[in-house]
């Protein structure tokens, strides 16, 4: 078994030639092709901006106090 890299292009009418010559004698191979594109196809889409959903919360009194009288219901 031989592993062999190349660049390669598709055509425009989506066909990968493929002209490799081997060290190999002549007869009947398997052959198996891995394609990768070396390029996206599409841009990659930003993920949903969630800004417009966030707020700040305006808090009135000891928030320590409030997080220790609610650790303590537990």
């Amino acid at each position: 078994m031989k592993v062999i890299k190349l660049a390669a292009i598709i055509d425009d009418s989506g066909n990968l030639h493929l002209d490799i010559p081997t060290e190999l004698s002549s007869g009947t191979v398997d052959v198996v092709v891995v394609v990768n594109p070396s390029t996206p196809d599409t841009p990659q889409m930003k993920s949903y901006d969630f800004s417009d959903l966030a707020g700040r919360l305006n808090w009135q009194g000891d928030s320590i106090a409030e997080t220790r009288k609610l650790r303590d219901e537990w």
